[in-house]
Formats: C-alpha cells, structure tokens, sequence
C-alpha cells in the first residue's frame, strides 16, 4: 500500500498525537516531577502532590482526545475504518493544534525552550491536519502496485 505524501504528512501528525497521548499517560506513573516537567497547569502540578483525581483524570482525558485525533488522522488516510464526521474533526483539529502553537509568542518573549519547541512541533501537526482535511478525499492509499 502507497500512500501520498499528503497522507504521509497526516499520518506523522497522528504519531505524534499518539506518542503526546502516551507522554501525558506517562506522567501519571512517573509523577509530580514529571508534570512539572511537562509545564503542567499548577492545578494539575498541585494535585499530583495531593494525590487527588484531577491530575490522573485530566492526564487520561487529554491522552483520549489526542487518541482520538489519531484515530481520525488513520481514518482519513484509509487505515482504519472510516469514522463519521472525519473531515470536520480534521478542521476541528487543526485548528486547535494551531491556535496552541500560538503559545510561541510569549515563549519567545522569554526564550522558553520547551514552549517554543512544543508550538513548533504543534503547529506542523495543525498544518499537517488542515492539508489532510482540504484533502480529505484524495487520501485514500493507491493499491496499484
């Protein structure tokens, strides 16, 4: 199976919402150091240190969505079922790893390494998600060969 370099383009974004899923997975394991690692909200960095719900839940919450978005990435590119709604979620998604990318602004104001690395990395899996949706039907892998 061929897939066109705008599906691969897609398919790259969906492993790295994958491997983000799994780093957020991981956090709950490795524990507070690792949330203060990862820049967590305070909220998120407190609860951990209390051992309360929010830092777990929220952890699986945002390691669903981002499971998610690879669902729909493989979706679109023919690898998985197809899923309702598939070009929608694409802009949905796109537009929310763009409009996070935006964090780059301030980090550059003071020279956040790791905000302007992760808006880096955020804004090419939102471009990648916009190519995939405004080509959503010209995916589909070419099985001639």
């Amino acid at each position: 199976m061929l897939l066109n370099i705008k599906a691969k383009f897609l398919l790259s974004a969906g492993v790295i919402a994958s491997a983000a899923a799994v780093w957020h997975l991981l956090c709950i394991w490795g524990g507070t150091s690792w949330f203060i690692f990862a820049r967590a909200p305070i909220q998120i960095i407190e609860s951990s240190q209390q051992g309360t719900l929010l830092a777990p839940l929220g952890s699986i919450a945002i390691a669903g969505l981002m499971f998610a978005c690879t669902a729909f990435a493989l979706s679109a590119i023919g690898l998985v079922r197809n899923i309702v709604l598939t070009r929608t979620a694409l802009i949905v998604i796109a537009t929310l790893c763009i409009i996070r990318s935006l964090i780059i602004i301030p980090a550059l104001i003071r020279a956040d390494t790791w905000n302007i690395i992760a808006s880096s990395v955020w804004l090419y899996v939102g471009v990648c998600f916009l190519v995939g949706a405004m080509t959503f039907h010209n995916l589909k892998p070419n099985t001639n060969s």
